[in-house]
């Protein structure tokens, strides 16, 4: 993905923090000369639906679903020297990124991105991001019991 076989990596993830939205990032770097930032992956809270729409409207993919109630999106950046793809997934309050700064020539970059996502999204987004029913949705939803048992 970054073309390097064994590179520097940092970070950490707490998904108890930001009240169970969770934060943290990830960051691999190329090794050698500079150690240049080639990835990073990071979990915040603070998503807002709105800047996906607008960036599928300039043009970028949409995710396809990855997590229930989330939506985001991904491309590749074509003005980028390096090969740079990004990818953006909010769900409620929480927003996952993956950065790709240093793409291997050649390689389909923006399916790299999506597909790091799909990995990691179910993992970092959890329970408590998810955004709360309304009222109504949540009375239309009620079933009968399946229970044979009368009252």
């Amino acid at each position: 993905m970054i073309g390097d076989r064994e590179p520097l990596v940092r970070g950490s993830f707490n998904l108890a923090l930001d009240e169970g939205i969770g934060y943290g990032t990830c960051t691999v770097y190329r090794r050698g000369g500079e150690q240049l930032k080639a990835l990073q992956i990071g979990l915040t809270s603070g998503g807002y639906s709105e800047k996906v729409d607008e960036q599928v409207k300039d043009g970028a993919s949409p995710l396809p679903k990855i997590v229930p109630g989330a939506i985001g999106y991904y491309f590749k950046d074509v003005d980028s020297e390096n090969n740079a793809a990004y990818a953006l997934l909010v769900r409620g309050k929480a927003q996952i990124t993956v950065q790709l700064e240093m793409g291997v020539k050649g390689r389909d970059n923006a399916a790299d991105v999506l597909a790091l996502m799909q990995l990691i999204a179910p993992k970092l987004i959890t329970d408590v991001s998810a955004p709360s029913e309304s009222p109504s949705a949540i009375s239309s939803t009620k079933a009968a019991s399946p229970s044979p048992v009368k009252d």
